[in-house]
């Protein structure tokens, strides 16, 4: 690897590993003041636990050996990559760069159980299903069954978004609802650090689509132009959706819509040009801002819309590869989508590996669930739920009593949980 490829990226690794802070802001302003640590510290033990389990084996069963499935030992512990033989490291620089990526997916899931679960029960959820599920799946799409057919994926959409959002809906649906939910909606407790979650959010999202190129070249500054417009396009189209529908621009909205178009342009970011992202983000934007909805009429609570907004959104843009993918476009040798010419053999593929991979994510997913809630269960007590996480799984609070910020619980909520 040649050394500017390097430097970009390792700079894309880092922009990609600072996405988990930002998703932990962005679903802490989105939950109560009440849980507010406690999704922090559901991202962060992410960061904690799956740097470890990628390196010691998960690298190894999703990227080694050439089974269609699943991989083989040969890189587990790192054996193998080092800096001195022929590749001068750029195996290893591979590891490090996926290895954000597979921090990032079980943090998605955190917010659809948001108020609700054991810390204990995540602490060992996430990990597990990065090792059952999320490492099997990229294995079928990156060098396994899925790829191998023709299906594309630049930088995620399915093992990743799609991978995360079913997980989401499986988990809720085991986990049950939040206690008054519908009846009683909370709003999010703070939009300004929704705000910034979603700035980090996008920051960060360079890195993960125009760094999935491998190499600062051209394929790269085409991910990064098309990461740009399909966020812009579908923040606008969702915020244009919601003053026809209920009369507002919302910032939440806005933000809610520049997260779906990021999502929905990942799987085709390497694939399509022109006027395309902004195609996908105005159709993603639409669509997603209808189905986050659709939690309340389906009875499943997921409390920040990962299902709406991961699913919905990277479903909407992997099949949109089969529809844009332009080969023409980038030199490349995959398949053309429905509208340049490829026919809807792509858009089947897309279809194909998509449903595959909701299925064995949703069944694995529900199994580890089931497992945990017979065990040591998987729901906090209904005093914990009612006076917040925070207090009762972490001992600790965000806001300080007597300050200008909102308030987590009440004195003697604090006194009753502890």
């Amino acid at each position: 690897m040649e050394a500017g490829d390097a430097a970009w990226v390792l700079c894309s690794a880092a922009l990609v590993l600072f996405m988990t802070p930002g998703l932990a802001l962005f679903y802490g302003g989105m939950d109560q003041t009440r849980n507010v640590m406690n999704m922090l510290m559901m991202n962060f033990w992410c960061l904690l636990t799956i740097p470890i389990i990628w390196a010691v084996v998960g690298y190894s069963l999703a990227q080694s050996g050439d089974g269609s499935f699943i991989g083989n030992f040969d890189l587990a512990f790192l054996d193998g990559l080092s800096i001195t033989g022929s590749d001068g490291g750029s195996a290893l620089l591979t590891m490090v760069f996926l290895g954000m990526f597979a921090v990032i997916t079980p943090a998605l899931i955190s917010g659809a159980v948001a108020g609700r679960m054991k810390f204990s029960a995540w602490a060992i959820f996430a990990p597990v299903w990065l090792l059952l599920v999320f490492v099997p799946v990229f294995k079928w799409v990156y060098g396994g069954w899925i790829g191998d057919r023709g299906a594309l994926d630049f930088a995620g959409g399915t093992a990743i978004h799609v991978n995360a959002g079913v997980a989401a809906l499986a988990a809720v649906l085991v986990l049950g609802k939040r206690k008054g939910w519908p009846s009683k909606g909370e709003r999010p407790h703070s939009m300004p650090l929704v705000m910034l979650g979603t700035g980090v959010l996008w920051f960060g999202w360079f890195g993960f689509n125009a760094g999935s190129a491998l190499q600062a070249n051209g394929v790269a500054v085409q991910a990064f132009i098309n990461t740009f417009l399909a966020a812009a396009a579908a923040g606008l189209s969702w915020a244009i959706v919601e003053r026809l529908r209920d009369g507002h621009f919302t910032n939440l909205g806005v933000a809610s819509g520049i997260v779906a178009g990021l999502v929905a342009i990942t799987p085709g970011a390497g694939f399509v040009a022109g006027m395309s992202p902004i195609y996908i983000g105005l159709g993603t934007g639409v669509i997603c801002c209808f189905a986050v909805g659709l939690k309340r009429r389906a009875g499943y609570d997921d409390a920040l819309d990962v299902v709406g907004v991961h699913l919905g959104g990277g479903l909407v843009g992997s099949l949109a590869v089969g529809l844009f993918a332009d080969p023409q476009f980038f030199g490349g040798d995959f398949m053309a989508g429905a509208f340049f010419g490829g026919g809807f053999k792509l858009f089947g593929e897309q279809a194909l590996g998509n449903a595959a991979t909701m299925a064995y994510c949703f069944a694995v997913t529900t199994v580890i669930m089931l497992a945990l809630k017979k065990t040591i269960g998987v729901r906090v007590s209904e005093l914990a739920e009612h006076s917040g996480l925070d207090v009762a799984e972490h001992g600790e609070i965000a806001y300080v009593a007597g300050s200008s910020a909102p308030q987590a619980v009440q004195t003697d909520d604090l006194a009753s949980v502890a």
